[in-house]
């Protein structure tokens, strides 16, 4: 469930997680990182964890801060998660070195900046209306698919993963 009371343990949960991964990299190459089993898929649950935290994060957290590539850190998430065989390693080398060091230091912002109390006690307005229009553009997805357009087209039109529409 996603509650904006919750949101500040997520943001708490992405850096606990975020340090796993730096520690579990630092001083490491590619080379290595691919070679030890048990580093690999430390870092890959460590990567994942970090996704399921912001992918439960509210919308209204996630609107209030779209300086940080929601998506694609959930998008990532479901792959480790759903399509865990076809991981390309240095696409996870890259998201643990590059990603995830700066991911860290925005939710560090956050976590400052934000007044938790306020945060907490305010309603969403547009929940209701954003999850009316998610659906409408659920429900073109479907329809453009059983068209035959190709998930890239309907990603390029309606701002879905093609993991989210191939769920569809």
């Amino acid at each position: 469930m996603r509650e904006r009371a919750r949101d500040k343990g997520r943001l708490e949960d992405i850096i606990e997680y975020s340090n796993h991964v730096t520690q579990f990299v630092e001083g490491v190459t590619f080379e290595e990182l691919t070679a030890n089993n048990l580093l690999y898929y430390a870092v890959m649950k460590n990567v994942e964890v970090v996704g399921e935290a912001a992918f439960m994060l509210t919308k209204a957290f996630k609107a209030a801060h779209p300086e940080t590539p929601w998506k694609t850190i959930e998008s990532m998430r479901h792959i480790l998660v759903h399509d865990y065989a076809n991981v390309i390693p240095r696409i996870l080398w890259g998201t643990a070195t590059n990603d995830i060091p700066e991911l860290r230091k925005q939710v560090e912002g956050y976590l400052k900046e934000t007044n938790w109390a306020e945060w907490e006690s305010s309603e969403d307005l547009f929940n209701d209306a954003q999850d009316a229009v998610y659906k409408s553009i659920v429900g073109m997805a479907r329809n453009m698919r059983a068209r035959g357009m190709s998930l890239e087209e309907i990603a390029d039109i309606t701002g879905l993963s093609e993991w989210e529409i191939r769920e569809l």
